[in-house]
């Protein structure tokens, strides 16, 4: 591991904390792989009941790292990004998000795949996939509009709009909105320890039940999502929107 993804243990809960504060946290193909790893390691190991994934107080994370990617795109469903989402999705053990700050892209789709999410109310919530000339990924065509309906669903995702972590909380993206990132963190690690004390074959059955109506659509929609995502990425459109992008910042 390297120190852009820190490991912190506290008995039974494993905390993934995304340390690249000079790039706001943006995933890299390195990063998405050690939280493959790490997930798959915890979920394995039996004296790991509850996961983390946090970044700072102040930022969660700004999404892919664009000049990452443009150097070395995803060419198939065997990428990082794509294990470290499979990781997530497979994950048998509670994962719990605490979210500050920024929220970008897969910043924010992965919380649809966490099973409790504790955020800062003022946090920026943002899925720009259109706007970079993308396409929706890791489910989130499938969940968002079933959970917020067809028309919220089309503004965040065909015209990228952002959203706040007060909305996050109010429309089941997120668990609770708390004052603060200080706070969000503090709620998650209170609720994560919590695992502690409870049974972990019926945490696991529980999860497993709760999941399992939509596991096979949303592997397959995730699936497609990912091919169709890989397309994208060769496409003038994507091309000349990343390449913008890098040059603005």
């Amino acid at each position: 591991m390297t120190n852009a993804i820190l490991l912190e243990r506290e008995c039974g809960l494993l905390t993934l904390r995304l340390n690249r504060p000079d790039k706001k946290n943006a995933l890299t193909r390195a990063m998405y792989s050690q939280l493959a790893d790490a997930l798959q390691q915890a979920d394995a190991n039996p004296e790991i009941n509850a996961i983390l994934i946090t970044g700072s107080s102040q930022c969660f994370t700004a999404g892919n790292d664009i000049a990452d990617f443009l150097e070395e795109p995803p060419s198939d469903l065997a990428s990082p990004v794509f294990q470290f989402m499979r990781s997530l999705l497979e994950c048998r053990k509670p994962v719990i998000a605490a979210v500050a700050g920024a929220a970008v892209g897969i910043g924010t789709t992965l919380l649809l795949h966490c099973d409790l999410v504790y955020i800062s109310a003022d946090a920026k919530l943002r899925m720009p996939f259109v706007n970079l000339g993308l396409c929706p990924e890791f489910g989130s065509s499938l969940i968002l509009p079933r959970l917020l309906g067809q028309a919220k669903a089309a503004e965040l995702l065909l015209l990228g709009e952002g959203f706040s972590g007060e909305q996050a909380a109010e429309w089941g993206i997120a668990t609770a909105a708390l004052s603060n990132g200080e706070a969000a963190l503090a709620k998650a690690r209170e609720m994560a320890l919590r695992f502690e004390t409870l049974a972990p074959e019926a945490v696991r059955i529980s999860k497993q039940l709760m999941k399992a109506p939509d596991r096979e659509q949303l592997r397959t929609v995730i699936e497609e999502e990912g091919n169709l995502f890989v397309q994208r990425l060769r496409s003038p459109e994507a091309i000349a929107a990343l390449s913008g992008f890098i040059n603005r910042t």
